[in-house]
């Protein structure tokens, strides 16, 4: 019997094949062919194959972190501000002008006019307030979460039609930021009353938003259709297209394959695809092809140390990890000039970055001579061992991000020469989701998280939000270092924006400090496009927008 991974290739190749002899008419030229590619005039009409390796799991907004889900939101539902992805300042989109008080403790919005959701209802004040009041509160009944991308809400207040004010219990600087994230689309009243389960899966096309696009045609793990919005007339001012989208609809499909993906972009059978492979990186371009590298603007792809453990909770053993591993030799071998090293548990284009490198310095003798006074002496098998325990350590493998198991491979090679045991853990969605929220079980956890603001670094590591160090405790609820705790809500709570930067600075040494984290890479998006695909850019995030993008016609 065919295992399940070539099973999933072989039905890929399928579909991707299917859809180019369906829609060749729309998007099939050859590579470097078109006539409106010569001219730059956009073109409306046509459909556009997009191949996503991964499948949608949910489009609640303030849980769709996830990149397959969050291209989805980007594009079906609408926020408050827009976020440029490059300089990241704010300009008006639904909400066309917006104040605070002094301490960041009230925001007012005037919401725009004649602004629609997909279904007909109106976008006004109180739907505004109806969505902030479940993305501040949560809804525990319906298992719908608390948006990490807000902090301190407390509650909403319908002014008139167009009015909406927002009450917090401590001060919110990052809430303006916070409307601006996908984590704060807006959705119809109706969907607002939904359940979590009927995010999921199977239920793609009742997620009602007001953006340039909605869903249609979903096929559970396997795709969906983007179709445009003919009525679509607010967009924020600087986009280049200001009315309906240019393309008529983006066929997603599911190509867990990179081989097949790759194939498909250059035979000129799908348009677009996510997720280049780094070693893929050079046959893209060589083929005359273009590859888009966004960067994520957030907390970079790397290590967190579980303290708490007994083995890591002798800073000695986290330094000595740290000097083991050669990150330079990590990035050099596995990716691209597109994953700059991290000099900070921050990317460099992020809010608020400051320089740690000096933390992260690769000293093997440094390493072993650290491991030797903290009581680690070399095995007969060349592992380390105390009071009759080798140094064994488990890392989860991260699907989501680039060639992770390859990176950890490397990095379980680097750190065996200086005695220490890596072990990386490959299982179900089950097993592993239990996993990692058990520091006995997995000590180091690889992730990342992307997101334009200063309150990423709290999302990442504060004990209510992700606590990728697992500094609170899932057992007995406790805290394992107070001060950590307090060093995070001050970066979410401090009014000033000079000294909510220094907050955030003040984290990031922190953390090295400590010897809390081992930053790999500042971690990109990486797409490629045919050239008979035009206009596709990215959010302050690096999800994919496509109310610009067209394509030439044959």
């Amino acid at each position: 019997m065919p295992s399940p991974r070539r099973l999933i290739a072989g039905l890929a190749t399928a579909t991707v094949l299917a859809l180019a002899l369906a829609g060749c008419s729309a998007n099939a030229s050859a590579p470097g062919s078109g006539s409106s590619s010569e001219t730059g005039k956009p073109v409306t009409g046509g459909t556009l194959v997009y191949l996503e390796h991964q499948a949608i799991t949910g489009l609640y907004p303030p849980g769709a972190g996830f990149y397959p889900n969050g291209g989805i939101v980007n594009n079906i539902a609408d926020r408050l501000v827009y976020q440029d992805p490059k300089t990241l300042e704010f300009e008006p989109w639904i909400a066309t002008k917006w104040e605070s008080n002094a301490d960041a403790t009230e925001y007012t919005f005037t919401i725009r006019d004649g602004v629609t959701f997909s279904d007909g209802t109106p976008l006004d004040a109180a739907v505004v307030a109806k969505n902030f009041d479940l993305y501040g509160l949560g809804d525990a009944a319906r298992g719908l979460t608390v948006s990490e991308a807000i902090n301190n809400y407390q509650s909403s207040e319908v002014v008139d039609k167009n009015t909406v004010k927002f009450h917090f219990s401590a001060p919110s600087p990052g809430f303006l930021q916070a409307t601006s994230t996908i984590n704060s689309g807006l959705l119809s009243s109706k969907t607002l009353d939904l359940p979590f389960e009927k995010f999921g899966p199977g239920n793609a096309a009742n997620i009602i938003g007001s953006g340039p696009f909605t869903v249609d045609n979903e096929k559970i793990g396997t795709g969906l259709d983007l179709v445009a919005r003919k009525d679509y007339k607010w967009a924020p001012k600087s986009w280049s297209n200001q009315g309906r989208p240019y393309l008529d609809k983006i066929q997603i499909t599911v190509t867990p394959e990179a081989s097949v993906r790759v194939g498909a972009l250059l035979s000129g059978q799908a348009g677009l695809i996510r997720d280049v492979e780094a070693q893929d990186e050079k046959q893209v371009t060589d083929a005359g092809f273009q590859v888009f590298a966004a960067q994520t603007n957030g907390v970079n792809n790397g290590l967190s140390l579980r303290f708490r453990n007994e083995k890591l909770s002798d800073i000695r053993v986290r330094q000595a990890l740290i000097a083991g591993i050669d990150r330079e030799e990590l990035v050099k071998t596995i990716y691209t000039k597109n994953y700059p090293l991290a000099t900070s548990v921050l990317s460099k284009t992020a809010l608020g970055y400051v320089d740690t490198k000096d933390a992260f310095g690769y000293d093997p003798k440094k390493a072993a001579t650290l491991l030797d006074e903290a009581g680690w002496k070399l095995g007969s098998n060349g592992i380390r061992e105390k009071d009759g325990q080798p140094l064994t350590l488990v890392v989860n493998e991260a699907a989501p991000q680039p060639r992770s198991f390859d990176a950890l491979t490397l990095v379980s090679q680097q750190l065996k020469k200086i005695g220490v045991d890596l072990q990386i853990l490959k299982a179900d969605a089950g097993t592993y989701a239990k996993a990692i929220q058990d520091a006995n079980q997995v000590q180091i956890y690889h992730s990342m998280v992307g997101r334009a603001d200063l309150d990423v670094i709290k999302s990442q590591f504060y004990s209510k939000n992700r606590n990728t160090l697992l500094n609170r405790d899932n057992a007995d609820q406790s805290i394992g270092d107070p001060k950590l705790e307090e060093l995070l809500e001050a970066v979410a709570s401090t009014a000033d924006p000079k000294a909510r930067i220094e907050a955030s600075q003040t984290v990031q040494k922190y953390l090295a400090d400590q010897a809390y984290v081992i930053p790999f890479f500042e971690e990109p998006q990486v797409f490629a496009t045919a050239n008979f695909v035009h206009g596709f850019s990215s959010e302050s995030v690096g999800r994919p927008s496509f109310d610009a993008v067209w394509v030439d016609k044959q």
